[in-house]
Formats: structure tokens, sequence, C-alpha cells
């Protein structure tokens, strides 16, 4: 029995009937897209390399250095090397000390967790959830392109999804942008972030840089997030819209659970009916923190009514820079950019 669950891959089956991967296809040759599509993903494509190219690379590498060492070659010992190094084997061998010399492991995976539930189109499909998430997903997968470094993906609501294991390349990185956007309607209901770390935690091989995207708008997920932290190293990006803050006011409106908790009818114009939703809203944000910051792993606040860039490269200069994030209750950092 295998140790976790086959998911479906994208593109290998229409590959190998073809005679080739999906993923060594050009982009323009993806005969499926609208053209909607294609061309959201080429204006992410270029806005995400102006940014790799020009602020991001050089950051992108000063923070994440990779997470061991490998061994390089053996040479003959000179006073002062450190005699922990003496290898013995070819000491023995030469009859004379010779050391071992290391380099360090510079090939990074970097795997993007996409939240692609239901809770993803509430608000403002259009600029909301998903865009930000697929913005998000382009800056940190060719951030790693451009590093040599392997990026892939996991899809998730209530169950994982898709995985698209980490590869190399611009055009596996686009691949994975095209994911995020053309995502079919997810097999599960609800969200389970508890699900998702599991997974990773068994499909992973090797250490790697996992970014969690979600609204977290969701329970029971601390201890899995931890076990993935202790073994890898795990950054939250949060995603906020301002419906999960504030109610507006527009009279009485029909509201739908999206995730299948029915419809109720509520007057808007109320103002006892918003301060609870802010209210609510607070506790709901302070509990995720909270929740964040028990299972030891940092946190990007993206805004869907700002821009999505911002704090990914906020995030990113502070550490390479050396700066402490701000402090949050309990100890939890976050980072998040000015609302315009």
């Amino acid at each position: 029995m295998p140790r976790f669950p086959r998911l479906p891959w994208p593109g290998r089956a229409r590959g190998r009937a073809e005679g080739r991967d999906e993923a060594a296809r050009p982009l323009g040759e993806a005969p499926m897209l609208p053209a909607t599509l294609l061309a959201s993903m080429r204006r992410l494509e270029l806005r995400a390399r102006r940014l790799v190219a020009t602020e991001l690379a050089g950051e992108y590498r000063s923070v994440f250095r990779g997470f061991g060492i490998e061994f390089a070659e053996a040479r003959e010992y000179v006073p002062g090397d450190d005699v922990r190094l003496i290898d013995w084997n070819v000491t023995a061998r030469m009859g004379s000390p010779w050391v071992k010399e290391y380099t360090e492991e510079r090939e990074l995976h970097v795997v993007c967790a996409v939240d692609i539930s239901a809770s993803q189109r509430a608000g403002r499909p259009e600029q909301g959830r998903r865009a930000a998430a697929a913005e998000v997903c382009a800056l940190l997968t060719l951030s790693a392109a451009y590093s040599q470094d392997r990026a892939g993906l996991l899809t998730f609501a209530g169950a994982p999804e898709r995985f698209v294991p980490p590869d190399k390349g611009t055009r596996h990185a686009l691949r994975i942008v095209r994911e995020v956007l053309d995502h079919a309607a997810p097999g599960s209901s609800g969200t389970s972030l508890a699900a998702a770390c599991d997974y990773l935690g068994r499909v992973l091989r090797r250490r790697s840089l996992v970014f969690v995207i979600s609204d977290f708008l969701d329970e029971g997920y601390v201890r899995a997030l931890r076990d993935l932290a202790q073994r890898h190293e795990v950054i939250a990006v949060t995603l906020i819209d301002p419906l999960d803050e504030a109610l507006p006011e527009s009279g009485l409106v029909e509201v739908e659970g999206i995730e299948g908790t029915g419809r109720v009818l509520v007057d808007t114009s109320d103002p006892g009916l918003r301060e609870r939703y802010a209210a609510a809203a607070g506790r709901r944000a302070e509990s995720r923190r909270e929740a964040l910051s028990s299972a030891g792993v940092d946190e990007i606040e993206v805004r869907t009514d700002g821009d999505p860039a911002a704090p990914v490269m906020t995030y990113f200069r502070r550490r390479a820079a050396g700066v402490q994030p701000r402090e949050r209750p309990h100890g939890q950092r976050a980072y998040r950019a000015r609302r315009g």
C-alpha cells in the first residue's frame, strides 16, 4: 500500500499520449486555455519576472540558503584543520592524514500549498483570494526558478486535490501559476489545513520551504502544522478580503454560506449588526494569529484590496537584512503591507 494517497498529476497522461510532457509545451500553444486566462497568466508572468529580476532574486538567495551540506572532496591535512573532519579510510590508504571538505547544499525545494476551497471565492471572485494566491505563487516559483531551485504545488480543500512535484525551470513555474488560476472545482468540501499538512509531511522526502497560502478559516490544524514545521521551514501566507473584517452597509442582503451553511437575510444597515460582525472578525483573526504562533511559523498577511506582492517583498527584505519583524501577541511574527 502507498504511504500517501495518489493525487492527480496534471499533464502526465496527456503528455505521454502525445509523446511529450505538457510542461514542455510552449505557453501559447495550450489549446484548452481561454483568452482571459492566458491574458491573466501573461500579465502575472511579466510583473513577476520584473519584480524577481530587479528586486526579489537577491533577497531570496540571501534569505534561503539551503538546509544542509554535502561532501565535496578529500584533501591532505594541513595544520589548523579540524581534526573531526579527518577521513580515516582515506588516511589509512594514503599513509598520511586526509580531511573531508563539504559544500553547502544550495538547491531548495519550494512548495506552495494553495487553498482552493469554496471560501476562496467569497468577496470579489475576479480580484479576490484566487488571484492573490496566483500572484504570490508566481513570485515564489519564479524566484525559485531564477535561483535554480525546484518549485512544487499542492492544492487542497477538504482534502488534498492535486500535487505537482518540485521541478526546475521557468516553464514549470508558470505551469504552477496556471494550475492555481485554472483549477477545477475541488472534489472535496470544506477546508482541511490539517489534511494538507499531513500529506506534505509524508510526500516531501527532503527538507523543503513550504508556503501555506490560505484564508485559514479552519480549526484543528495547529498540531499538523507544528509537525510539518518541525521537519520543514513553513511560512503562512494569509489571504485577507475586506469582507473578512467589516460588513458593508448595503441594506437588506441575502447571504449564502459558500461552503454549504445555508442562506440568511441580514439587515446590513443595522449598526449593531455591523459592530458585532467586526468584533467576531477581530476574534477570528486573533485566534488565527495565536494558532500560527503556537505552530511556530511566520505569517505574511496579503490583502486582496492591495498589492499581493508588497508584503511578500517586505518579508524577504526584512529577513535578508536581519531585521526583526513586528512582534505580535504570543511572540508570533507577521508582515503586511500598508493599505492604499
